[in-house]
């Protein structure tokens, strides 16, 4: 209920900051379009706490809605934040514009956190809904009405839209707008600027003015005079790693990139790829100055990102911890990852050199949430700048350095084997994803591949061309480890693009939220022995990635590159996901019942036909039982299905080894090689009821002797 609150408080500093609309001068349509798909969240949520629970019901069984509550929290507040930057510019109203007009936060980031979250905390409330109350006839009849929700026929986006569009916030009117509110913004910039030019205006702009009036409407890519830059009070606070530096410009941080004597031809390629890209994970030029004078050029990137992923993880990893961030965090930024490299090869650009070095970070939150970027990529360099090492040309370069630091320096490890080979295929997807997989290995293990010194020296290319991987430490989620064996595949055709690696995380990141308790002790190098063996953390009831290849056959239009990716898709994927596993889910369930009325209608028979054994149970008995654990697997557990498979599997006990010895017979030699060779054992069947059948089968009643009691048979009553 308190997180409940929350959201309604953050929801109402949108509603505030909103009521002064008219006053918003940088992006009125994506403020407006953001504060909209906020209350329409809270509305959707609220609705569905309304219709399936009880409000006295809010301290025992609302628990679990807690964790998905307050990713729903953390996304509204960030609207918040951006409709307030839009609306309050700290110092200059053009600083501002000039940091945020380009920006595509808005849809790409912020509506994509929120949408995600509605669909992960409308599914904890059913799944709360479906074992809330007393009634056992009132709880079937709610499952029975989501399991119509779920049926395989609502696998249509047009039908899905139409019956659930409203409680995913998934309608047509909210998709044309998230389409078209940035052009709508950039529109309106120019109107306003360039009613401000006309001289009858009553705010005329001074000359500077006019100049930045021209720097925000002018097309992106465009060079602009250096001298812009020193009438805006612009000096360099700080360098940053490579050639970036934090630099001061009219009040406002920017990340500079810094050229001085560099080509003009390579920097005007590097301009053109760093311009042609929009995206929150992607790092991307706004503006670019030329002084011709001093042949210096200023890149102006979107955003001041304070550190490397490979810097950070040092920062933070100890030897006290087992992974250097909490799971949902490393989940989270290897999405952020997948969703730029998804965005950068639906623009047909590929990288060519994804490492650690090259994914910048910021922190955003104090729970240890990360804002990641993609940088340095694309095959142009500019010959000033640090010049790209050569994969082939590194292969030896730290042949004679057998330390652990030998990994971090020669970028062989992030390579994948057929780049190693050709370096023609650096530029490709699939490389891409290898290299992508070697990144969520230092991001789960908190560790350099290969830096345990088993693969280094001269050859180390050589090895992992033959097919050689890093290890794994045991306790990594398999969910996960799976995930990063399949991007580092020797195969190239069987590493999964970055669109489908997007819609995987996503619902991995889901299933953490939902379950988030088991999740916190996984971050402990040693638990305390003086407290009890916590138990193992859940998994996933079935494996995503067949989840996912079993919906890229039904939805051709999912392959990569057929279409790009739009942000109000993944409500509709969301709910595919947990169509999918729902059914899957069933029929395991259904299987696991069919082998337990197996076993129960062979109980009343032994291996000689007695029917003397008690009577054999129904499929429908065993189906009502094994409905029972659907809640919590809908929620992404799987310890009622390992329960009940091992009650299964635990019903057939052996026999006895001093039984089984009477029965087989004395040793026999073996001729040939004077050795003792044990006879052949009688098997059981899953006919077999127990030890005592088995005696009765095989031993005559005239050897059996009957205790007094009437009871089962033991070694020692065999005559």
């Amino acid at each position: 209920m308190e997180q409940l609150r929350q959201v309604g408080e953050a929801l109402g500093g949108v509603t505030a900051l909103m009521s002064f609309a008219d006053d918003l001068r940088i992006n009125p349509r994506q403020c407006r379009l953001l504060a909209d798909a906020c209350a329409l969240a809270f509305a959707a949520v609220a609705a569905e706490v309304r219709a399936h629970l009880r409000f006295r019901d809010r301290h025992a069984k609302w628990k679990p809605l807690e964790a998905p509550l307050r990713e729903l929290h953390r996304a509204v507040r960030d609207a918040e934040s951006y409709v307030r930057h839009c609306l309050e510019p700290r110092d200059s109203w053009w600083a501002r514009a000039a940091a945020a007009t380009h920006g595509a936060d808005c849809v790409e980031h912020h509506l994509h956190g929120l949408l995600w979250s509605v669909a992960v905390v409308v599914e904890a409330v059913e799944s709360v809904s479906e074992v809330t109350g007393s009634d056992p006839d009132e709880l079937a009849r709610r499952r029975l009405l989501f399991a119509k929700d779920y049926d395989r026929d609502m696998l249509d986006p047009r039908l899905f839209r139409q019956r659930l569009g409203g409680r995913y916030l998934a309608t047509r009117e909210l998709a044309a707008r998230m389409e078209t509110a940035w052009r709508e913004d950039r529109w309106l910039l120019s109107q306003l600027l360039e009613e401000r030019k006309d001289p009858a205006s009553p705010e005329t702009l001074t000359r500077n003015e006019h100049r930045l009036a021209d720097l925000l409407t002018a097309p992106r890519g465009k060079v602009h005079p250096a001298s812009l830059l020193q009438q805006g009070d612009f000096h360099v606070r700080r360098r940053l790693a490579g050639n970036l530096k934090e630099a001061q410009w009219m009040g406002e941080p920017f990340a500079v990139k810094h050229f001085v004597g560099a080509d003009a031809d390579a920097v005007g390629a590097e301009v053109a790829l760093l311009t042609l890209v929009a995206h929150p994970n992607v790092a991307h030029c706004r503006y670019c100055f030329h002084d011709e004078d001093k042949r210096e050029f200023f890149l102006f990137m979107d955003e001041l990102m304070t550190k490397d992923l490979a810097s950070h993880v040092k920062e933070v990893n100890s030897s006290k911890r087992r992974t250097p961030f909490p799971l949902v965090v490393v989940v989270d930024a290897m999405l952020q990852i997948a969703r730029g490299m998804e965005y950068l090869h639906s623009k047909k650009i590929y990288h060519g050199d994804l490492n650690p070095s090259n994914v910048l970070v910021k922190t955003r939150h104090a729970d240890a949430h990360l804002h990641v970027k993609v940088a340095g990529f694309g095959q142009f360099s500019v010959p000033a700048a640090s010049p790209r090492p050569s994969p082939r040309a590194s292969v030896n370069a730290n042949a004679n350095n057998n330390n652990a630091s030998a990994a971090a320096v020669n970028p062989c490890i992030w390579y994948a084997p057929e780049v190693l080979e050709l370096e023609a295929a650096r530029w490709s997807e699939k490389a891409d994803v290898y290299s992508f997989g070697m990144v969520c290995f230092e991001l789960l293990t908190g560790k350099i591949p290969f830096e345990d010194n088993h693969l280094q020296g001269e050859h180390m290319s050589k090895n992992i061309r033959a097919g050689e991987r890093p290890l794994f430490p045991f306790q990594a989620p398999k969910y996960l480890t799976n995930l990063t064996k399949r991007c580092w595949h020797g195969d190239p055709a069987q590493r999964p693009a970055f669109a489908s690696i997007c819609r995987v995380l996503r619902y991995v990141k889901r299933f953490l939220v939902l379950n988030p308790a088991d999740h916190q002790q996984q971050q402990q190098a040693q638990p305390d022995a003086s407290q009890p063996a916590p138990p193992p953390p859940p998994v996933p009831p079935v494996d995503y990635l067949d989840i996912e290849a079993s919906l890229l056959r039904r939805f051709p239009a999912w392959q990569a590159g057929s279409a790009p990716p739009r942000v109000s898709d993944v409500p509709f994927q969301m709910f595919a996901y947990r169509v999918v596993e729902k059914e899957r889910t069933r029929a395991s369930i259904l299987h696991i019942g069919r082998d337990r009325a197996s076993d129960s209608s062979s109980d009343g028979n032994s291996l000689c036909g007695d029917e003397s054994g008690s009577g054999s149970g129904s499929l429908g008995g065993v189906l009502s039982d094994a409905e029972a654990p659907l809640s919590a697997s809908s929620r992404g557990t799987v310890r009622s299905l390992s329960a009940s498979s091992g009650s299964r599997k635990a019903s057939p006990r052996k026999p006895d080894r001093k039984v089984t010895s009477r029965l087989a017979g004395p040793p026999q030699k073996s001729k040939s090689m004077g050795v003792v060779r044990q006879p052949q054992v009688i098997r059981r069947t899953h006919r077999i009821k127990s030890d005592g059948h088995l005696i009765s089968a095989v031993v005559p009643s005239s050897r059996r002797r009957v205790s007094a009691s009437g009871g089962g048979h033991s070694d020692s009553e065999l005559a």
